[in-house]
């Protein structure tokens, strides 16, 4: 009965082990630590006991080692074992002998084996606890698949594939997301609290860090680092602008982040309850960057204050609705993604009769359309309204090719 109960013990936790996921080896230690500790309250030390424990017939034996002593020198029943003792065993035991017998741990009694239990049970909740903590430190930034378990008022409660508890809050779920108990959903892992041993993770799904992730893995080139994500600004599920550049001359990092008729980009989409996702160029002109983050709308001319990171944008009347977007959103994604204050006027200096220097495209090179962009010359008046040295510095451009610039955009007016 005895050897039944230790077998049935070991067996008890190779199951919390599967269940837990907690390596046997580690198993092992962990009841073989138990198992001295027990012992040392006992006897008042373990070190002359042998524990073997075997994990493949789930059972373990327990040694203990003692000198044979004259029968009227036993001074430590434990450390020693009596000359008329020791021959009851084996009649050849001798005076300084060493005998070892095997121990039956559950004759130590009913409180040694429960004490024993409980000992195990905390440690390998302890262990659980610290082997979620170390898997999911190093996963803060990426994204992880789980399981709907429980869906609360204030947040919702999923499990991964080994049983461990994941929060995703309200305040990190977009506003258009429903969830339904047992589908599987997609989130990036933002935060792993462990306050008293007790491993908390939290989820998010609307973190610029899982839309990032998203486009890795929908977007080959970035995923591979020849496209990188330089600036996100988001407000989820309503709209968001992605600010790509290449580094190879060959990839059109916008159209690769869209893909072929939208089908890489519409993936996004959707897993983010069909939020409107703005892919532009990046650049280090700052100029051209707030141009290209206020598209669709067309600025006229813009005027920069790098000091406090401002920018006066002036738009044809046409085009103020434009930059302003739907709800005030595109000149605040425009402001969040370029980190610039951004304040739109309406042009009056320029009449109906201006016209953007991209028409020119075929009397004047592209790039010497964009230089003259660059300093903040979107139309032919804006051009012409500058002093003529002012836009070869400016624009670094040579004297001959502002001369036929000035001539062209002239000819233009003049013929009108």
């Amino acid at each position: 009965m005895a050897r039944r109960q230790e077998v049935n013990m070991i067996d008890t936790f190779a199951e919390f082990k599967e269940n837990k996921n907690i390596d046997r080896t580690t198993l092992i230690s962990i009841l073989e630590e138990a198992f001295r500790n027990v012992i040392s309250k006992m006897f008042g030390s373990d070190e002359n006991y042998d524990i073997i424990i075997n994990p493949d017939k789930g059972d373990f034996e327990i040694w203990r080692n003692r000198e044979v002593v004259p029968d009227d020198n036993l001074t430590d029943s434990n450390l020693q074992i009596t000359l008329s003792e020791a021959q009851k065993i084996d009649s050849d035991y001798e005076v300084g002998e060493e005998i070892t017998d095997e121990v039956n741990f559950a004759g130590f009694g009913r409180r040694a084996v429960l004490n024993l239990r409980q000992a195990l049970a905390s440690k390998i909740l302890e262990l659980q606890k610290d082997s979620v903590y170390t898997k999911y430190k190093d996963r803060v930034g990426q994204i992880i698949s789980a399981e709907v378990y429980q869906i609360w008022k204030k947040e919702i409660l999923l499990l991964d594939d080994e049983d461990n508890e994941l929060i995703l809050p309200k305040s990190e779920q977009i506003p258009g997301d429903f969830f339904r108990k047992n589908e599987t959903r997609r989130a990036v892992v933002v935060k792993v609290d462990n306050q008293n041993n007790n491993p908390k993770i939290i989820l998010s799904r609307t973190s610029n860090l899982f839309m990032q992730r998203l486009f890795e893995l929908e977007v080959p080139e970035i995923h591979d680092g020849l496209i990188t994500i330089k600036r996100i600004a988001r407000i989820p599920g309503e709209r968001a602008k992605v600010a790509v550049e290449s580094y190879d001359d060959r990839i059109d990092p916008v159209g690769a982040c869209v893909g072929m008729k939208g089908a890489r980009i519409h993936g996004i989409v959707r897993e983010l309850c069909n939020e409107n996702i703005d892919v532009v160029n990046y650049t280090a002109n700052t100029a051209l960057f707030i141009q290209r983050a206020l598209s669709p709308a067309k600025i006229s001319s813009i005027k920069i204050h790098d000091t406090d990171k401002k920018a006066e944008v002036y738009l044809r009347p046409e085009e103020v609705s434009l930059a302003i977007g739907k709800g005030g959103l595109n000149i605040k994604l425009a402001s969040m993604l370029t980190e610039y204050t951004i304040d739109v006027f309406r042009d009056v200096d320029i009449d109906g009769e201006d016209i953007y220097l991209d028409e020119f495209s075929d009397e004047i090179e592209a790039w010497v359309i964009e230089a003259l962009k660059n300093i903040g010359c979107y139309t032919a008046k804006n051009v012409l309204a500058m002093n003529r040295d002012e836009i070869i510095e400016k624009a670094d451009l040579e004297e001959g090719t502002v001369d036929e610039v000035l001539t062209i955009l002239k000819a233009e007016f003049e013929e009108e």
